[in-house]
């Protein structure tokens, strides 16, 4: 009897998850570019403000406790660096959800993904990382496509945001800046047991954003109450729970500056989604700004190709050490 083959020529002989990965990039901005309509729609039937985050989270949290029980020892295992920075970036997505029920929708996301100026400026500060002309180029190009935006959203005065939306996107892509950073750096867990720590902190900010900004929600009419269950569960279940635990998958296939690329869909799923299906302004003006915004990402992400190209042709990660293979396992 012939020996069976190695177990690496096997796995070599497996189709390569990247394009499976790259579909889901995209799949998962365009999911999220929508996430404002349900969203609003939860939100005009419980008339519950914050809070409706807050039930949104907790029914993902709910989705994924299992899969954390499962990897309960990798969760205990992890640095307390790794953890923070995962929760953190959930608390930055509250933000976000926040930020879409008071501000303008297509404005909001344009806050948030300024994220290529708060990135560079905690690359080459913080962590002491070389910045290229791209990443330069990314700050001018975000920072003129969101004061176009603002410009015409908010006629009047200086281009600054001026509405509780307005600020709640911007905290949300400062937030994530920092969390994505973090997470990349020293997330080592499987993406359902590190999609619900993002999911927990994701529900600590909303618990105390609800406290901050909203009174105690009514109870809802029983004959919205299966409707208002369906919403929370599309919301908490679909897009918390499951669209980002395969964006924490996607992560361990594909470099940052490829998925940064690709996530542009959830701009421009949203900026026309908004467009199309709310009485909310979007003149020429405010599109110019968005290509602008959008043009930071490609910006950043060249920068983000080219350095890490550099890193692994030197066998050198950002943090200094060896590159280590990530668990490719899904759950």
């Amino acid at each position: 009897m012939s020996p069976a083959p190695p177990l690496s020529n096997i796995r070599n002989r497996l189709p390569s998850p990247a394009p499976l990965a790259a579909v889901f990039v995209v799949l998962v901005g365009g999911v999220w570019g929508l996430y404002w309509f349900p969203l609003r729609k939860l939100e005009a039937l419980a008339a519950a403000g914050p809070w409706t985050t807050l039930a949104v989270v907790l029914t993902g949290c709910l989705c994924l406790a299992p899969f954390a029980w499962s990897g309960r020892y990798r969760l205990a295992a992890s640095s307390n660096r790794a953890l923070a920075s995962i929760a953190l970036g959930g608390a930055s997505f509250v933000l976000y959800s926040d930020g879409l029920l008071y501000g303008q929708v297509a404005v909001v996301i344009l806050f948030f993904y300024l994220t290529p100026v708060w990135s560079t400026l905690i690359v080459r500060f913080w962590l002491k990382w070389p910045v290229s002309a791209w990443r330069y180029a990314a700050i001018a190009s975000g920072l003129l496509g969101i004061a176009l935006v603002l410009r015409d959203s908010h006629p009047g005065g200086l281009p600054l945001p001026k509405t509780l939306g307005d600020l709640l996107g911007l905290a949300s892509g400062l937030l994530w800046s920092i969390a994505s950073t973090g997470m990349f750096v020293h997330s080592r867990t499987r993406p359902a047991e590190t999609n619900f720590v993002f999911c927990a902190g994701a529900a600590a900010m909303a618990a105390v954003l609800a406290v901050v900004l909203g009174p105690l929600p009514k109870a809802v009419p029983a004959r919205d109450f299966l409707a208002v269950s369906g919403w929370t569960l599309l919301l908490g279940g679909f897009c918390w729970a499951l669209s980002l635990t395969a964006f924490m998958w996607v992560t361990r296939i594909l470099e940052p500056a490829r998925i940064g690329i690709l996530l542009m869909s959830e701009v421009i799923v949203g900026a026309v989604s908004a467009a199309l299906f709310t009485d909310e302004p979007f003149s020429p003006i405010m599109a110019a700004g968005a290509v602008l915004v959008i043009a930071a990402g490609f910006l950043e992400s060249m920068s983000g190709l080219s350095l890490r190209k550099n890193r692994f042709e030197k066998g050198v990660k950002p943090n200094g050490h060896a590159p280590q293979r990530k668990s490719r396992t899904f759950f």
